[in-house]
């Protein structure tokens, strides 16, 4: 048994390379990431190819490994070329995610240490991070000191943990279901009705509240809807607000939503996921005014704090009733209880195994401060601003309603042949030419251009390409 041990021992310290071979692999990744970020303002922001990154199938897993250097050569043929690059600048589609440098390292220690930040217990430094991270963004939101939160991988996990707090808050049984409203516009983002569906709420009525004519909920359409339906024998439950929305960008009214939820006893739940952190901005911070009274909020710092992807945060009003939700007892965790100082992030979330994803965002605030971040958000939203300036002095452009945050929306009116049509093959002629990269939506029956500033490396030349590629495309 012992010559057993041994032998397999053997073959498994191949998992804990020595210094020098450490050295050479992470001198191997990165050359290659410096090589990337050296020519990124080079680099296509979309890569039309044929192969569409097929042969990584030609290097299947096997028993053996193969070499770093062929490892990145496969990663950069077959990766990094064909398709969307979203660390460009001239990424100004979908809502660009972000990737600053700093994240990369805070990832790389968490990954190296591999410190578990599920528990206080397990590793109460990296749980103390994580917790002051987010009673910074509640103190950025105008939250009481009882609010809490939890870092999630992204918007749709925050958004469901909003929604299931707020059920077990409301104590809803399964019998309530078919009588529950749940309000929002057709704006919302289609995470919000995936996760209505995820925590049981599917049988619910889904109630579209009218927008007005810059695509924010109606305020007297929704007390309408809701005191209509109390007289119906209905149970009001939430109003999903936006604070940006995807197609638009635009922010509701928050503070009348407040009103009403407060006098109507609803959960007021904000899905700021794109736009929340543009409360830092002075051009924009008025529009939030109300957001302070919701009783959840989901933001994304991999948007509006330019982090790498999976990096969302929920916020609720009282901690307590995320805890009430989603902290659940082991016999195998009972070690874990004692001498508790801050509460766990796996008492907050669905999560129990989790990464230390806080690192990825207070190593960067620590190394940069908060002032950059606030420049950058106020420069997408001017950038946006003259955007919609210029591109109406550009012969067959029309635009939407003036934006409220870094998205608007815009279109080619052709003087002939059917507009939709052209507007969808213009997207794919901007795709193929691959300098920026924009996506298209369609609203009330109309195909319109997006644009969508927030990557971090998005300037003013980014913009004056993005013109001069439209109006190249579009000469008679």
């Amino acid at each position: 048994m012992l010559e057993k041990i041994k032998a397999l021992e053997k073959i498994a310290l191949k998992l804990e390379p020595a210094s020098l071979e450490r050295k050479t692999i992470r001198e191997a990744v990165v050359n290659y990431s410096e090589g990337f970020l050296d020519n990124i303002e080079t680099l296509k922001a979309y890569q039309t190819t044929t192969d569409k990154g097929k042969q990584i199938l030609d290097a299947p897993i096997q028993d053996q490994g193969i070499d770093i250097n062929q490892i990145l050569d496969l990663i950069g043929h077959n990766v990094d070329r064909p398709g969307l690059n979203p660390a460009s600048g001239g990424h100004l589609a979908y809502i660009p995610g972000g990737g600053i440098y700093p994240s990369s390292l805070g990832d790389f220690l968490a990954d190296v240490t591999n410190r578990y930040a599920g528990v206080f217990y397990a590793s109460p430094g990296a749980v103390r991070i994580e917790n002051l991270l987010l009673r910074w963004m509640c103190d950025l939101f105008g939250f009481p000191p009882e609010a809490g939160g939890n870092l999630t991988s992204g918007g749709s996990i925050a958004n469901l943990t909003a929604i299931v707090t707020a059920r077990d808050f409301k104590q809803l049984k399964s019998r309530d279901f078919e009588k529950v409203v749940i309000y929002s516009t057709a704006q919302v983002h289609h995470c919000t009705l995936k996760a209505i569906k995820i925590s049981g709420l599917y049988e619910a009525i889904q109630r579209n509240i009218p927008m007005d004519e810059h695509f924010r909920m109606d305020a007297e359409a929704l007390k309408k809807a809701i005191l209509e339906d109390k007289k119906n024998g209905l149970i009001p439950f939430m109003v999903m607000a936006s604070a940006g929305t995807t197609d638009t960008g635009a922010i509701d009214p928050l503070e009348a939503i407040a009103d009403l939820c407060t006098s109507e006893d609803l959960w007021f739940h904000v899905d700021g996921a794109y736009g929340g952190f543009f409360v830092l901005s002075d051009e924009v911070k008025a529009q939030f005014k109300g957001i302070e009274r919701a009783d959840s909020i989901v933001i994304d710092p991999h948007k509006g704090l330019f982090l790498p992807y999976g990096s969302g945060a929920l916020l609720v009003r009282n901690v307590k009733w995320l805890y009430n939700s989603q902290h659940m007892e082991a016999n195998y965790l009972q070690d874990a209880f004692d001498d508790i100082e801050e509460i766990s992030p796996a008492d907050l979330s669905p999560e129990l195994t989790k990464p230390f994803r806080g690192l990825r965002l207070w190593l960067p605030l620590q190394l940069f401060g908060v002032a950059p971040f606030r420049a950058a958000l106020s420069e997408k939203i001017w950038l946006c601003r003259y955007f919609y300036e210029e591109i109406q002095k550009i012969e067959g452009f029309e635009v939407g309603t003036y934006p409220d945050l870094s998205v608007m929306t815009y279109r080619y009116i052709p003087k002939s042949g059917n507009v939709n049509a052209y507007n969808l093959d213009l997207t794919n002629r901007v795709k193929e030419e691959g300098s920026v990269f924009i996506s298209s939506t369609t609203i009330n029956g109309l195909v319109y251009l997006r644009l969508a500033v927030l990557s971090f490396r998005t300037h003013l030349q980014t913009i004056h390409r993005l013109l001069e590629v439209l109006k190249t495309l579009t000469k008679a």
